[in-house]
């Protein structure tokens, strides 16, 4: 039988670590990395670092975590309530082709349908407003409260980046959009 994949928190930049003594233990591991140049003062040097900095994947049987929570540098798994939260096993095929593909990929910040964004550069650099799709279109919507009317325009996915704790997202009603506090 296989085991679903869950996530461990392990120390700051132990991930490394925790894969090698998890795969040791003959646990199935995963830590999807990504591929960064850094410039020292002498020369330009390409360096690895986590895709999910803090956290180690790993395939275990729950009702058997002991092993696990005893590997220098896991802090916890990853649970809901007391129960370890598996991950959805599409989820984790998608990051491991991903990764696999060998072509570039690299950290992005997880953004809702209905999330309130801020563009970043361009012409509209500060723009603020809320996420929406349309026929796998995303857009920004800027709303006139005053006049309740909005207008949308299509977004540069690399332009958006989320604005945290504003408390209201947009949802789609009765074929139009509306305001609603955030859960």
């Amino acid at each position: 039988m296989e085991f679903p994949w869950y996530v461990l928190r392990v120390r700051p930049h132990f991930e490394r670590v925790v894969s090698l003594s998890l795969r040791q233990k003959g646990y199935e591991e995963f830590v999807p990395w990504y591929r960064v140049r850094r410039r020292w003062s002498d020369r330009v040097k390409e360096v690895d670092f986590p895709l999910f900095p803090g956290y180690v994947f790993c395939r275990f049987d729950p009702l058997d975590r002991l092993p696990i929570l005893q590997t220098p540098g896991v802090v916890g798994i990853v649970s809901f309530g007391r129960e370890p939260a598996p991950v959805d096993e599409c989820e984790m095929q998608a990051i491991m082709r991903v990764v696999n593909a060998q072509r570039r990929v690299e950290p992005w910040p997880f953004l809702r349908i209905g999330q309130r964004v801020r563009l970043v550069g361009g012409s509209l650099d500060g723009l603020e407003g809320y996420l929406v799709e349309i026929k796998k279109d995303r857009r920004l919507v800027v709303c006139v409260t005053l006049l309740q009317r909005a207008v949308a325009v299509t977004l540069d996915r690399e332009r958006v980046e989320p604005i945290w704790g504003t408390g209201r997202q947009v949802v789609e009603s009765g074929g139009g959009w509306r305001l609603r506090p955030a859960n």
